[in-house]
């Protein structure tokens, strides 16, 4: 049987942590919990449910990703956000790949839970990542603040049935606190790659982010939260072109 070691990274997670870690109390041969020096009981709830905590300052999404797979002790590793949690068929089917290992990784469905519904349509659902896989079977790429793993050429790839549960916003609040700051850091990524804004962009990128989202995506079915989930996608997509129009016009 394989070993398992779930790796997760925190910051200032004390309401998401303890259920994140309760979900792979009884799969997991190893919990590493990276911590980016939270200042809430985010560490002393991990330790308190038997996680070894790393105190790491935040690097960058990918980067931490990539460093929390490196304390990992064993061959098969789970990645996992704080404020996601494996559902009860995503358990045992992990289970029975710690049994009987064939694939390099295996992606699964994410369910995001949003200020209390559950989103399956927006292009949210199914949201397929890969989360369990080898050690050295990929890295985590992406820009930052989206991160991806994506395994080395040559590996295979598997599917196993269930969800990871995504606790993403409590709040419409927390949403809009998010979109700034992550546009922000995918403002900056992208101009660091060469990546150029325009006022055509500004205008038909959000558009065409709502359009895809509400209508072809069906967030319609969503009700009242796909609605806003399909304006504040637009909305995130128009401050990205706006942020990285202002530092070409900086530079």
């Amino acid at each position: 049987m394989e070993l398992l070691s779930v790796v997760i990274i925190t910051l200032n997670e004390e309401r998401n942590i303890g259920r994140c870690l309760g979900s792979v109390q009884h799969i997991a041969d190893e919990v590493i919990v990276v911590d980016s020096l939270s200042k809430d009981r985010t560490a002393e709830i991990a330790r308190s449910m038997g996680a070894k905590l790393v105190e790491q300052p935040f690097l960058g999404h990918i980067e931490q990703k990539n460093f929390a797979i490196e304390q990992a002790s064993h061959n098969l590793v789970l990645s996992l956000d704080a404020d996601e949690a494996l559902d009860d068929n995503l358990v045992k089917n992990v289970q029975d790949i710690k049994e009987k290992l064939v694939e390099d990784g295996y992606e699964m469905n994410r369910l995001t839970n949003y200020c209390g519904k559950w989103i399956r349509h927006c292009g949210w659902y199914p949201d397929r990542k890969i989360r369990l896989f080898k050690k050295d079977a990929g890295i985590w790429k992406g820009t930052n603040p989206h991160d991806l793993f994506t395994l080395n050429e040559g590996k295979t790839k598997g599917r196993l049935s269930g969800d990871i549960l995504h606790y993403s916003f409590y709040t419409i609040a927390e949403h809009d606190r998010q979109i700034e700051k992550f546009t922000d850091i995918a403002a900056k990524a992208k101009y660091d790659e060469g990546a150029r804004s325009s006022l055509l962009k500004l205008m038909v990128k959000p558009t065409a982010k709502f359009v895809k989202a509400f209508i072809i995506k069906a967030g319609f079915l969503d009700g009242y939260y796909g609605w806003v989930i399909s304006t504040k996608s637009a909305y995130a997509s128009y401050l990205r072109y706006k942020k990285l129009l202002a530092l070409q016009r900086e530079s």
